[in-house]
Protein backbone atom coordinates (compact mmCIF):
# COMPACT_ATOMS: atom_id res chain seq x y z
CA UNK A 1 0.00 0.00 0.00
CA UNK A 2 2.81 2.41 0.89
CA UNK A 3 4.65 1.63 -2.30
CA UNK A 4 1.48 2.10 -4.32
CA UNK A 5 0.84 5.44 -2.60
CA UNK A 6 4.38 6.64 -3.21
CA UNK A 7 4.16 5.53 -6.81
CA UNK A 8 0.88 7.44 -7.16
CA UNK A 9 2.47 10.57 -5.69
CA UNK A 10 5.38 10.23 -8.08
CA UNK A 11 3.04 9.89 -11.05
CA UNK A 12 0.96 12.91 -9.92
CA UNK A 13 4.12 14.97 -9.39
CA UNK A 14 5.45 13.93 -12.79
CA UNK A 15 2.19 14.84 -14.46
CA UNK A 16 2.10 18.20 -12.63
CA UNK A 17 5.70 18.93 -13.57
CA UNK A 18 5.01 18.00 -17.17
CA UNK A 19 1.95 20.23 -17.24
CA UNK A 20 3.87 23.16 -15.73
CA UNK A 21 6.76 22.67 -18.14
CA UNK A 22 4.47 22.52 -21.18
CA UNK A 23 2.45 25.46 -19.90
CA UNK A 24 5.63 27.45 -19.33
CA UNK A 25 6.86 26.66 -22.85
CA UNK A 26 3.48 27.68 -24.22
CA UNK A 27 3.80 30.97 -22.30
CA UNK A 28 7.23 31.74 -23.74
CA UNK A 29 6.05 31.30 -27.34
CA UNK A 30 2.50 32.68 -27.14
CA UNK A 31 2.14 36.26 -28.42
CA UNK A 32 1.55 38.93 -25.81
CA UNK A 33 -1.76 40.76 -25.59
CA UNK A 34 -1.16 43.86 -27.73
CA UNK A 35 -4.26 45.81 -28.64
CA UNK A 36 -2.80 48.43 -31.00
CA UNK A 37 -0.19 48.11 -33.76
CA UNK A 38 1.56 51.26 -32.45
CA UNK A 39 1.69 50.14 -28.81
CA UNK A 40 4.85 50.81 -26.84
CA UNK A 41 6.12 50.32 -23.33
CA UNK A 42 8.52 52.62 -21.55
CA UNK A 43 10.98 51.10 -19.08
CA UNK A 44 12.38 53.68 -16.72
CA UNK A 45 16.02 53.77 -15.72
CA UNK A 46 16.63 51.81 -12.53
CA UNK A 47 13.60 49.51 -12.78
CA UNK A 48 14.28 46.00 -11.47
CA UNK A 49 13.32 42.88 -13.34
CA UNK A 50 10.41 42.37 -10.94
CA UNK A 51 9.07 45.91 -11.47
CA UNK A 52 9.42 45.48 -15.23
CA UNK A 53 7.23 42.38 -15.06
CA UNK A 54 4.76 44.27 -12.83
CA UNK A 55 4.81 47.05 -15.43
CA UNK A 56 3.95 44.58 -18.20
CA UNK A 57 1.14 43.09 -16.14
CA UNK A 58 -0.35 46.45 -15.18
CA UNK A 59 -0.25 47.52 -18.84
CA UNK A 60 -2.37 44.46 -19.71
CA UNK A 61 0.34 43.03 -21.94
CA UNK A 62 0.46 39.77 -19.98
CA UNK A 63 -1.53 37.96 -17.31
CA UNK A 64 0.99 35.16 -16.94
CA UNK A 65 2.38 34.26 -13.55
CA UNK A 66 5.39 36.33 -12.42
CA UNK A 67 7.05 32.98 -11.72
CA UNK A 68 6.94 32.18 -15.42
CA UNK A 69 8.55 35.52 -16.22
CA UNK A 70 11.18 34.91 -13.58
CA UNK A 71 11.90 31.44 -14.98
CA UNK A 72 12.22 32.89 -18.49
CA UNK A 73 14.57 35.59 -17.25
CA UNK A 74 16.79 32.97 -15.64
CA UNK A 75 16.63 30.73 -18.71
CA UNK A 76 17.84 33.62 -20.89
CA UNK A 77 20.31 34.82 -18.28
CA UNK A 78 19.16 38.41 -18.60
CA UNK A 79 17.79 39.30 -15.15
CA UNK A 80 19.41 42.59 -14.17
CA UNK A 81 20.62 43.14 -17.75
CA UNK A 82 17.57 44.77 -19.32
CA UNK A 83 18.03 48.25 -20.77
CA UNK A 84 15.79 51.19 -19.98
CA UNK A 85 13.99 52.85 -22.85
CA UNK A 86 10.93 52.80 -25.07
CA UNK A 87 10.14 49.53 -26.81
CA UNK A 88 7.74 48.83 -29.66
CA UNK A 89 5.17 46.16 -28.87
CA UNK A 90 4.56 44.72 -32.29
CA UNK A 91 1.60 42.41 -32.58
CA UNK A 92 2.76 38.81 -32.50
CA UNK A 93 5.64 39.58 -30.12
CA UNK A 94 6.29 36.75 -27.63
CA UNK A 95 7.62 37.09 -24.07
CA UNK A 96 10.92 35.53 -25.16
CA UNK A 97 11.31 37.98 -28.04
CA UNK A 98 10.43 40.96 -25.85
CA UNK A 99 13.03 40.10 -23.22
CA UNK A 100 15.64 39.49 -25.89
CA UNK A 101 14.89 42.96 -27.35
CA UNK A 102 15.21 44.54 -23.92
CA UNK A 103 18.45 42.70 -23.19
CA UNK A 104 19.88 43.88 -26.52
CA UNK A 105 18.69 47.45 -25.95
CA UNK A 106 16.68 47.50 -29.18
CA UNK A 107 14.77 50.60 -28.17
CA UNK A 108 12.21 52.18 -30.48
CA UNK A 109 13.80 54.42 -33.11
CA UNK A 110 11.94 57.56 -34.13
CA UNK A 111 12.86 59.57 -37.22
CA UNK A 112 13.14 63.22 -38.12
CA UNK A 113 13.65 64.28 -41.74
CA UNK A 114 15.37 67.50 -42.79
CA UNK A 115 14.19 68.44 -46.27
CA UNK A 116 16.57 69.67 -48.95
CA UNK A 117 16.20 73.42 -49.36
CA UNK A 118 14.69 74.17 -45.98
CA UNK A 119 15.94 77.32 -44.29
CA UNK A 120 17.18 77.14 -40.72
CA UNK A 121 13.98 78.93 -39.71
CA UNK A 122 11.89 76.15 -41.27
CA UNK A 123 14.06 73.54 -39.57
CA UNK A 124 13.45 75.16 -36.19
CA UNK A 125 9.69 75.18 -36.78
CA UNK A 126 9.72 71.48 -37.70
CA UNK A 127 11.77 70.59 -34.61
CA UNK A 128 9.45 72.57 -32.36
CA UNK A 129 6.40 70.75 -33.77
CA UNK A 130 7.83 67.29 -33.04
CA UNK A 131 6.09 66.43 -29.78
CA UNK A 132 8.36 63.48 -29.08
CA UNK A 133 11.54 65.51 -28.83
CA UNK A 134 12.42 67.33 -25.63
CA UNK A 135 12.21 71.03 -26.48
CA UNK A 136 15.30 72.92 -25.29
CA UNK A 137 15.82 75.49 -28.05
CA UNK A 138 12.51 77.32 -28.39
CA UNK A 139 13.63 80.45 -26.51
CA UNK A 140 17.20 80.54 -27.80
CA UNK A 141 18.23 82.91 -30.61
CA UNK A 142 19.94 81.48 -33.68
CA UNK A 143 23.27 82.94 -32.59
CA UNK A 144 23.22 81.07 -29.28
CA UNK A 145 22.40 77.78 -31.03
CA UNK A 146 25.29 78.38 -33.43
CA UNK A 147 27.60 79.09 -30.49
CA UNK A 148 26.60 75.82 -28.79
CA UNK A 149 27.40 73.94 -31.98
CA UNK A 150 30.77 75.63 -32.38
CA UNK A 151 29.78 77.63 -35.47
CA UNK A 152 32.18 80.50 -35.11
CA UNK A 153 30.46 83.27 -37.06
CA UNK A 154 27.14 82.77 -35.27
CA UNK A 155 25.17 82.03 -38.45
CA UNK A 156 23.71 78.48 -38.42
CA UNK A 157 22.08 78.75 -41.85
CA UNK A 158 23.15 75.96 -44.19
CA UNK A 159 25.10 73.95 -41.63
CA UNK A 160 22.71 70.96 -41.32
CA UNK A 161 22.70 68.10 -43.82
CA UNK A 162 19.23 67.25 -45.15
CA UNK A 163 18.53 63.59 -44.52
CA UNK A 164 16.59 61.41 -42.05
CA UNK A 165 17.95 61.15 -38.51
CA UNK A 166 17.04 58.57 -35.87
CA UNK A 167 16.34 59.50 -32.28
CA UNK A 168 15.04 57.73 -29.20
CA UNK A 169 12.71 58.80 -26.43
CA UNK A 170 14.47 61.24 -24.15
CA UNK A 171 16.49 62.86 -26.94
CA UNK A 172 16.15 66.60 -27.42
CA UNK A 173 15.83 68.91 -30.41
CA UNK A 174 19.46 69.88 -29.91
CA UNK A 175 20.54 66.24 -30.30
CA UNK A 176 19.04 66.15 -33.80
CA UNK A 177 20.69 69.46 -34.69
CA UNK A 178 24.05 68.25 -33.39
CA UNK A 179 23.88 65.08 -35.49
CA UNK A 180 22.81 66.99 -38.60
CA UNK A 181 25.58 69.55 -38.10
CA UNK A 182 28.21 66.83 -37.66
CA UNK A 183 26.91 65.09 -40.80
CA UNK A 184 27.20 68.31 -42.80
CA UNK A 185 30.74 68.97 -41.56
CA UNK A 186 31.84 65.46 -42.45
CA UNK A 187 30.16 65.51 -45.86
CA UNK A 188 31.42 68.97 -46.77
CA UNK A 189 35.00 68.13 -45.79
CA UNK A 190 34.91 64.92 -47.84
CA UNK A 191 33.48 66.63 -50.93
CA UNK A 192 35.84 69.60 -50.62
CA UNK A 193 38.85 67.29 -50.63
CA UNK A 194 37.52 65.60 -53.78
CA UNK A 195 36.46 68.81 -55.57
CA UNK A 196 37.12 69.38 -59.26
CA UNK A 197 40.56 70.81 -59.96
CA UNK A 198 39.21 73.95 -61.65
CA UNK A 199 36.83 74.98 -58.85
CA UNK A 200 37.65 78.60 -57.99
CA UNK A 201 35.98 78.63 -54.59
CA UNK A 202 38.32 79.55 -51.76
CA UNK A 203 36.91 77.53 -48.87
CA UNK A 204 34.42 74.80 -47.93
CA UNK A 205 32.15 77.53 -46.55
CA UNK A 206 32.02 79.22 -49.94
CA UNK A 207 31.06 75.84 -51.40
CA UNK A 208 28.27 75.62 -48.83
CA UNK A 209 27.00 79.07 -49.80
CA UNK A 210 27.07 78.30 -53.52
CA UNK A 211 25.41 74.92 -52.98
CA UNK A 212 22.56 76.58 -51.10
CA UNK A 213 21.93 78.87 -54.09
CA UNK A 214 22.04 75.92 -56.49
CA UNK A 215 19.57 74.13 -54.21
CA UNK A 216 17.06 76.98 -54.33
CA UNK A 217 17.43 77.59 -58.08
CA UNK A 218 17.02 74.01 -59.23
CA UNK A 219 13.72 72.36 -60.07
CA UNK A 220 15.15 69.34 -61.86
CA UNK A 221 17.94 67.28 -60.29
CA UNK A 222 19.82 66.82 -63.57
CA UNK A 223 20.19 70.58 -63.91
CA UNK A 224 22.10 71.16 -60.69
CA UNK A 225 25.59 70.80 -62.26
CA UNK A 226 24.50 73.04 -65.17
CA UNK A 227 23.30 75.79 -62.86
CA UNK A 228 26.38 75.42 -60.68
CA UNK A 229 28.44 75.81 -63.87
CA UNK A 230 26.70 79.09 -64.72
CA UNK A 231 27.39 80.51 -61.26
CA UNK A 232 30.98 79.27 -61.28
CA UNK A 233 31.66 81.04 -64.59
CA UNK A 234 29.97 84.25 -63.47
CA UNK A 235 32.17 84.27 -60.35
CA UNK A 236 35.23 83.60 -62.47
CA UNK A 237 34.40 86.47 -64.83
CA UNK A 238 33.50 88.80 -61.90
CA UNK A 239 29.87 88.98 -63.00
CA UNK A 240 27.19 89.44 -60.39
CA UNK A 241 25.22 86.27 -59.72
CA UNK A 242 21.85 88.04 -60.07
CA UNK A 243 19.86 85.21 -58.54
CA UNK A 244 16.38 85.81 -57.10
CA UNK A 245 16.56 83.34 -54.17
CA UNK A 246 19.31 85.39 -52.52
CA UNK A 247 17.17 88.52 -52.80
CA UNK A 248 14.20 86.69 -51.31
CA UNK A 249 16.32 85.45 -48.42
CA UNK A 250 17.51 88.99 -47.74
CA UNK A 251 13.91 90.26 -47.68
CA UNK A 252 13.13 87.96 -44.76
CA UNK A 253 9.55 88.27 -43.50
CA UNK A 254 8.87 91.05 -46.01
CA UNK A 255 8.69 88.52 -48.82
CA UNK A 256 5.02 87.90 -49.67
CA UNK A 257 5.46 85.42 -52.50
CA UNK A 258 6.22 87.99 -55.17
CA UNK A 259 9.50 89.63 -56.10
CA UNK A 260 9.31 93.05 -57.74
CA UNK A 261 11.74 95.39 -59.49
CA UNK A 262 11.98 97.51 -56.38
CA UNK A 263 13.03 94.41 -54.43
CA UNK A 264 15.78 93.66 -56.94
CA UNK A 265 17.05 97.22 -56.56
CA UNK A 266 16.87 97.35 -52.75
CA UNK A 267 20.38 96.72 -51.45
CA UNK A 268 20.86 94.10 -48.75
CA UNK A 269 23.88 91.90 -47.97
CA UNK A 270 22.06 89.12 -49.85
CA UNK A 271 21.07 91.05 -52.97
CA UNK A 272 23.27 89.58 -55.69
CA UNK A 273 21.87 92.12 -58.17
CA UNK A 274 23.46 94.98 -56.21
CA UNK A 275 26.49 93.22 -54.73
CA UNK A 276 29.39 91.29 -56.18
CA UNK A 277 30.32 87.73 -55.34
CA UNK A 278 28.62 85.30 -53.01
CA UNK A 279 26.23 86.37 -50.24
CA UNK A 280 27.70 86.37 -46.71
CA UNK A 281 26.04 83.10 -45.63
CA UNK A 282 24.12 80.22 -47.17
CA UNK A 283 20.47 80.90 -47.90
CA UNK A 284 19.17 77.38 -47.22
CA UNK A 285 20.19 73.85 -46.27
CA UNK A 286 21.70 72.29 -49.40
CA UNK A 287 21.33 68.56 -49.93
CA UNK A 288 24.08 66.22 -51.03
CA UNK A 289 23.34 66.57 -54.81
CA UNK A 290 23.59 70.37 -54.58
CA UNK A 291 26.87 70.13 -52.67
CA UNK A 292 28.27 67.77 -55.27
CA UNK A 293 27.16 70.08 -58.08
CA UNK A 294 28.79 73.13 -56.49
CA UNK A 295 32.11 71.29 -56.30
CA UNK A 296 31.76 69.57 -59.69
CA UNK A 297 30.05 72.15 -61.91
CA UNK A 298 29.29 71.16 -65.47
CA UNK A 299 31.62 72.61 -68.13
CA UNK A 300 30.24 74.85 -70.83
CA UNK A 301 29.87 78.48 -71.89
CA UNK A 302 26.42 79.34 -70.49
CA UNK A 303 26.31 82.48 -68.35
CA UNK A 304 22.55 82.87 -68.09
CA UNK A 305 19.45 80.77 -67.53
CA UNK A 306 15.74 81.41 -67.37
CA UNK A 307 12.91 79.23 -66.12
CA UNK A 308 10.77 77.62 -68.79
CA UNK A 309 7.81 77.27 -66.46
CA UNK A 310 7.95 73.49 -66.15
CA UNK A 311 10.75 73.31 -63.60
CA UNK A 312 13.49 73.28 -66.24
CA UNK A 313 15.65 76.13 -67.53
CA UNK A 314 16.87 77.53 -70.84
CA UNK A 315 20.63 78.16 -70.74
CA UNK A 316 22.31 80.89 -72.81
CA UNK A 317 25.89 81.93 -73.50
CA UNK A 318 25.17 85.54 -74.45
CA UNK A 319 22.92 88.29 -73.17
CA UNK A 320 21.10 88.49 -76.51
CA UNK A 321 20.28 84.76 -76.36
CA UNK A 322 19.16 85.18 -72.77
CA UNK A 323 16.88 88.12 -73.60
CA UNK A 324 15.25 86.09 -76.35
CA UNK A 325 14.72 83.23 -73.91
CA UNK A 326 13.19 85.61 -71.37
CA UNK A 327 10.89 86.94 -74.09
CA UNK A 328 9.86 83.40 -75.04
CA UNK A 329 9.40 81.80 -71.65
CA UNK A 330 8.45 84.61 -69.29
CA UNK A 331 7.14 87.77 -70.92
CA UNK A 332 4.72 85.87 -73.20
CA UNK A 333 3.36 83.96 -70.21
CA UNK A 334 2.49 86.99 -68.12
Amino acid sequence: MVLRFLLLLFVVALLAASYLYLDYRKFTETPLTIARPDATIDIARGETYRTIVDHLRSAGVTQASPWYWRALGRELGIEGKLHAGEYALAQGLTPRQLLQKMAAGEVLQHHFTIVDGWTFKQLRVALASDAGLAQTLTTLPDEEIAHRLGIEDGHPEGWFLPETYSWIKGDADFDVLKNAHAAMQKTLDKLWNARASDVALESPYQALILASIVEKETGKPEERPLIAGVFARRLKFHMRLQTDPTVIYGMGDNYDGNIRKVDLEADTPYNTYTRDGLPPTPIALPGLPALEAALHPAPGDALYFVARGDGSHEFSATLDEHNRAVQKYQLHHR
